[in-house]
Parts: structure tokens; sequence; C-alpha cells
């Protein structure tokens, strides 16, 4: 017998359905993904740590969950999500039963099942069209998931005491405590045995790279490292001078959750770092490194979140697909003639991408690593390479 579930935004707008994944109560910032499929890459991405995610396309669920798919460890890092239509009846060869952690068999197929072993709340059978149209004309705000308690006033006063994720140092929750060495690169098909390949096809003598983790997706360390990189990953904290002390060619600022401006610790270890080695932030990164430089970012309506947004390179005339998962955004003018802007968002007109007029230094809104989504601007890790080799 299903579970009653409730989904109430700081409006007051109610929305009522059912359960799946774990019961219980969980809050966060309400915000809609458009993309089709790569549910398990959202729900794993550390960028949405603080969010509930709703994702638009209606049936979710269809192939399952692998132990292939995750973008980070230790599970989910969303605080709940919203579906139209669960399918609790997985069919693809790729959901064979796995082992994840939290599952009390050991053996995991369902998406349900995932999130129940990640102590996930869902809420399924809400109008996700109605849900994302309110979002998109009102804003992203703040929410509660329960199945608990059932009083949408109860529930309202409960949003009211939260404190929202601007001001919030999120990456704290969900990035690395220590460093470690990366080495897999990008899935290849292997038809013999219908399983993939992660090993890198280096075919120069490999650059030194070090990610600062401020909750890094690993498709990003597999493109990295597939471009010819040796990835070294290092905690969010870590000084600037002890990165300078290894030595790297090339340095990422990786993506992560929440509001840039409090991550005020990465914001000073950046400003050390301009000039001294060539720069590549994505997502987070780039936020960050827009306010090393003196720049300012301000917080967008509804923000960017799905795998089908076109951005035009400005020096090409490019459209690529690109995949994006932001709520934040720099303000190229902002820093007063020290950066060219380089890539626009075609829906909205948004600067996503600049590049420094003095240093090796540039930076990316969007994913180029996609996870999910389309490729089309994966050629930008070779640029990294590119303009590591020059500097």
């Amino acid at each position: 017998m299903a579970v009653r579930a409730l989904l109430v935004l700081s409006d007051g707008t109610v929305f009522e359905g059912s359960n799946f994944g774990a019961e219980g109560e969980t809050s966060g910032e309400v915000v809609f993904n458009t993309s089709m499929t790569g549910y398990q890459e959202i729900l794993t991405d550390p960028s949405y740590r603080g969010q509930i995610v709703t994702m638009t396309y209606a049936q979710i669920g269809n192939y399952g969950v692998n132990t292939e798919d995750i973008e980070s460890l230790n599970g989910p890092k969303v605080e709940g999500f919203a579906v139209k239509e669960y399918i609790d009846f997985p069919s693809n060869w790729r959901s064979a039963k796995s082992a994840f952690p939290g599952s009390e068999s050991g053996e995991i197929n369902s998406l349900g099942r995932y999130l129940q072993a990640s102590g996930i709340v869902g809420i399924e059978g809400i109008d996700t069209r109605a849900l994302t149209r309110h979002l998109r004309d009102h804003g992203s705000q703040m929410g509660i998931i329960s199945t608990t308690d059932l009083n949408p006033a109860s529930l309202l006063e409960k949003i009211h005491r939260l404190p929202g994720i601007i001001g919030v140092d999120l990456v704290e929750g969900v990035a690395s405590k220590n460093s470690y060495s990366w080495r897999e690169g990008i899935w290849k098909w292997r038809p013999e045995g219908n399983r993939a390949s992660h090993t890198a096809s280096l075919t120069t003598e490999p650059r030194k790279v070090v990610v600062y983790d401020f909750g890094i997706k690993f498709s990003i360390l597999r493109n990295l490292s597939d471009a010819g990189f040796d990835v070294s990953v290092v905690t969010a904290k870590t000084p600037a001078e002890k990165v300078l002390e290894m030595n790297p060619d090339g340095i990422l600022l990786s993506n992560g959750p929440g509001d840039p401006e409090a991550v005020t610790y990465a914001i000073k270890n950046v400003k050390k770092l301009v000039g001294k080695k060539p720069l590549f932030g994505i997502c987070l990164g780039h936020q960050i490194l827009g306010l090393a430089l003196g720049g300012r970012t301000y917080k967008l309506k509804f923000g960017h979140h799905g795998g089908n947004h076109p951005v035009m390179d400005l020096q090409s005339g490019k459209v690529e697909i690109t995949s994006q998962n932001h709520n934040f955004c720099v303000d190229i003018g902002s820093l007063k003639g020290q950066v060219e802007l380089t890539h626009r968002n075609l829906y909205d007109g948004t600067e996503e991408g600049m590049r420094h007029v003095e240093f090796p230094v540039f930076s990316v809104q969007y994913h180029p690593e996609a996870g999910p989504g389309p490729n089309d601007a994966r050629h930008i890790f070779t640029r990294f390479m590119e303009l590591v080799g020059r500097g």
C-alpha cells in the first residue's frame, strides 16, 4: 500500500503524492532538471547538495541503477527527489543486482530501493509539469517532502525556519576529506562480455594537474585522465602554498554545491594561484575564480539544471548543447576588463565562460564532462591540455 507524502513550498503551494525511497522528512531548495535520462548521475552529483530535485521527464526508474553510473562516493547527494511516475520494475541489462553501501541484502537494482538504502526521501505521483511551471514563474524556493507530517500548515511553518542556501557553505558536506590520485579514463565500449573499460588512453607523457575538490564529479576526473593528465585531487581547504609545492603543470577548480561567496577559504587560495599556474574552473570553480579576481556573483531566478542548454562559443561562433547545474552566475562586467567573455547561454543570455586577458586562466559555467548529457563540450579538456602545454 502506497504511503502518502506531501511536498510543500515556501510560498504555501502544496503537492500531494505517494512516497518512494526512504520514508521520513527532508528539506532543501526545490529545483527542476530537464534531462530525459541520467537520474543516477544527477542523484550522485555533489553539486545538488542542499536541493530537492524534480525531474521534468515523466517516467523515472525505467532502467534501474548500477554501480557504474555514480558520480561520487557514499551515495546520492540530493536532499530529496520528486517525479511524476516512478517505475519500480526496471528493464535493462545494466541494472543487474549490484551491491551498494547501506543495503541490508547487498543487492539493489531498482531506483526506489537505492534511495531507500541511501536514506533519500522521494515523492511520486505529483504534477511535475505544474511544479516546474511554478518554479519557472516564481523562482526556486525552499520546500519540504514529508511522509510523517501531513499537515501543510505545520510543514510551512518548518520551511520558514529553514536558513536557505545563500551564505551557507555546502562544500564541506560533499568534498573529500583526503587527497588521492585518479587514473581512470572515460568509458570505452567493449562488446566482448558487454563491459565498459575505464582505462585512460594516454599517447604522450602525462602532464600533472592538481584538482581542488569542491564536490568533484567522477566524469571530470575521467575526462582529465583521458586528455593526458596525471591527476591528483586535493581537499577543498588545501593551502595554495602546498599546491604550488606539488609543482603541477595546471590546476583545476572543480564543480560543487551552493553559494560560492560562502566558500571563503577557496576564494582566498585561488587569489594566490592566479598568475602562478594555468587555471581551469568548472561551474562552482568558475564562480570562485570570478570572486577571486574581484568580481561578483548573483543568484539566478530558478537556475540551470539539465542536459539541453545551448551555449555559444563567442570566438568560434559554434553552438554546443551542454549539461548544466548551477544556481549562481558570474557578472563578467564586474571584473572590469581583467577577462573577456567567451561563452553565452542562448536560452537566457547569461554569461557562461571567461578567459583572463593576461594569465593562462579560463573557466566555464556549464559542465563539459556532461554525465549525464551530450558530449559536445568535451573538447574543453583538450583545450586545457593545450593551455598547460603553452604555460
